[in-house]
């Protein structure tokens, strides 16, 4: 236990063997904050989870090593607090998530809990802390991408991490697509269009656990992602992907109860993966569906293969989630060619991320 204030105590979480365990009191009070904070900044249930499926989020492994801390205020939890260090990179960057119920703003706790992680994390070795709050705009002044591409306000958030020493350093679209026959029909039209276009190729699809004979594929892909898609001066290090991590990946997954679908594209001549999409979902049938990695290998772009496995994925997914009644996404502000094959397909915004960092000194 670590004093914060007078009356406030921060707590590491100790995980219980199960949820639903005698002594799993705490991870109960964990999820409940966690969820109702998010709720709070974002007014979406999106990123809601139960603690049977939040707790395998908690656990590290080879690839983070995961602390969490619950925040206390006479015998009250009223926020968490999260710090991820990853192996990658030799655990100089940790991603951190401080989260306080609304009511307890403005009384110096998010200070003192900051204060706390970057000590902890610099005796870890961590060099860079970085960060990703959705930001809500109440008429503030804007605070521009250095990318040059999208703004935030300068809300409670941005107000925060600026005064704190973080430096925005890329925004984030957050985008829906509400699924219906009408918008079924546009991706079914769009899908043809790209077949056209991906003479040479061939679609194939997997539910996680990842088959045997796509492993290293979709390993060499993953690994791909770390570095071909935008992300400013985040400076986020290579992931090392390889079969044991492709089955630490999916165990992740399938321990929360996810469903996962993965549309890859598969060139023919060669057998090789080239290009693939990814569509999660927990637990119950009518929760939000979330579009998670999509990347096409540079070597194989301009061949309609990033929509192809796009809307392939989507139809896909309506026949077998038909109860799913919306599909959520993130993309950087300047990863364009991405950003037009959502809008396409019918995608809209509906909120702004900012995606902070900070050098350890």
């Amino acid at each position: 236990m670590i004093a914060l204030t007078e009356s406030a105590t921060l707590h590491p979480l100790v995980l219980p063997a199960r949820a639903d365990a005698a002594d799993a009191g705490d991870l109960l009070d964990y999820a409940r904050v966690r969820n109702a904070s998010l709720r709070e900044t974002t007014g979406r249930d999106d990123e809601h989870l139960e603690p049977d499926a939040l707790l395998p989020l908690l656990r590290s492994d080879a690839d983070l090593e995961r602390r969490q801390w619950s925040i206390v205020e006479h015998g009250e939890t009223i926020g968490v607090a999260v710090l991820n260090i990853v192996a990658d990179g030799g655990g100089q960057t940790a991603y951190i998530t401080i989260n306080l119920l609304q009511r307890m703003w403005g009384r110096g706790l998010g200070t003192a809990v900051l204060a706390y992680i970057e000590r902890t994390a610099d005796e870890a070795g961590v060099r860079k802390l970085l960060l990703w709050t959705e930001h809500t705009d109440h008429g503030e002044e804007r605070l521009d991408s250095p990318t040059g591409f999208g703004s935030v306000p300068r809300d409670h958030h941005a107000r925060f991490l600026l005064r704190h020493g973080f430096a925005l350093e890329q925004v984030e679209r957050v985008s829906i697509l509400e699924m219906s026959e009408d918008s079924m029909r546009r991706v079914a039209a769009l899908r043809d269009a790209a077949e056209e276009m991906a003479d040479g190729y061939r679609i194939v699809q997997w539910t996680l656990p990842t088959p045997s004979a796509y492993v290293d594929g979709y390993a060499r892909m993953k690994q791909r992602m770390s570095t071909d898609v935008p992300d400013a001066d985040l400076d986020m290090p290579e992931e090392q992907w390889d079969a044991e991590r492709v089955s630490r990946h999916d165990a992740r997954h399938l321990d929360r109860g996810n469903t996962v679908l993965v549309t890859a594209a598969q060139h023919a001549a060669t057998g090789e993966l080239c290009a693939f999409n990814e569509l999660a979902i927990g637990p119950r049938a009518d929760e939000t569906t979330h579009q998670e990695d999509t990347l096409v290998l540079s070597s194989h772009r301009g061949r309609r293969l990033g929509m192809l496995v796009k809307t392939a994925g989507l139809l896909s997914w309506r026949a077998q989630r038909p109860l799913s009644p919306r599909v959520i996404t993130f993309n950087a502000e300047e990863n364009r060619p991405m950003l037009n094959i959502n809008e396409a397909i019918g995608f809209v915004p509906v909120a702004y991320e900012g995606a902070w960092r900070k050098d350890l000194s």
